[in-house]
């Protein structure tokens, strides 16, 4: 497979949409070289960002942009704000924060405007 345009989901920062959100994640990955256990990390990688982004900026716009090949799967989260506020020990957002570090294989945060970078490799 070679490198495919963008796939992008516009979404309102709101946690009843979650499912729409981690559903397509784990379609995305589907068409990468990854294994079962590996497209789950996917699913939940998006998920637990979009919960951030739903407990920092609720409410505000979101664009979703996955970008896929055999190799990897990166999902880039941008809201129209300059960027995502900090969270507080104990809150979903830090919760999510130690999640996205521990599963993708590079994970950081952008400003200007905010956006969640995650990049998780295949592993067949």
């Amino acid at each position: 497979m070679s490198n495919q345009a963008p796939i992008t989901l516009a979404v309102t920062a709101d946690p009843r949409y979650a499912r729409l959100v981690r559903m397509t994640a784990a379609n995305v990955a589907m068409l990468s070289q990854m294994s079962v256990d590996r497209v789950e990390d996917v699913r939940m990688a998006a998920e637990e960002a979009f919960i951030y982004a739903c407990s920092v900026v609720p409410d505000t716009a979101l664009s979703i942009s996955f970008e896929v090949d055999e190799s990897h799967v990166s999902l880039s989260l941008a809201s129209a704000v300059d960027e995502f506020p900090s969270a507080a020990d104990g809150e979903p957002a830090a919760y999510a924060d130690l999640i996205l570090s521990a599963v993708c294989d590079a994970y950081d945060k952008a400003t200007s405007p905010a956006a969640l970078n995650l990049y998780l490799k295949a592993d067949v």
